[in-house]
């Protein structure tokens, strides 16, 4: 089969504009990601990172390197601020080297940023576990 970059998108909130509150979010929907998608560092070309302008206490970035992403292209900023837009929101942009189809990939909204796009929050529901349960490799 021909290897094809493709995209995965992940989105979620966290409580609060803190360092810790950004980095277990930012984790949760990482290995979310993983886990729904087999993911391996090796595989991952690059990720885009942003939050809405009220988050900016640490970079969603630090939290794919505590998960062993050492080598891959990382870079974070803010989403365009828009009224009445979600907030507290990080979302990210995985560029994955892969064999799947577009169609097979499994993108991840979860907490608040599930209702972004609820069809997608809806086809995940029956992959999720809680973090802690869920392995990264």
């Amino acid at each position: 089969m021909t290897v094809r970059c493709r995209g995965i998108r992940g989105a979620t909130t966290c409580e609060e504009n803190t360092r810790e509150a950004i980095l277990e979010a930012t984790r949760d929907m990482l290995v979310r990601l993983i886990e729904a998608n087999g993911l391996h560092p090796d595989d991952i070309a690059s990720a885009i990172f942003s939050t809405t302008p009220d988050l900016n206490a640490e970079f969603p970035a630090v939290a794919a390197r505590a998960l062993g992403w050492l080598d891959t292209a990382l870079i974070c900023g803010h989403e365009m601020a828009v009224p009445g837009a979600l907030q507290r929101c990080i979302r990210v942009l995985v560029h994955w080297n892969t064999e799947r189809r577009a169609d097979e990939v499994v993108h991840v909204y979860i907490r608040g940023a599930a209702s972004l796009r609820p069809e997608r929050a809806a086809a995940l529901a029956g992959l999720s576990a809680p973090p802690e349960r869920l392995s990264v490799g």
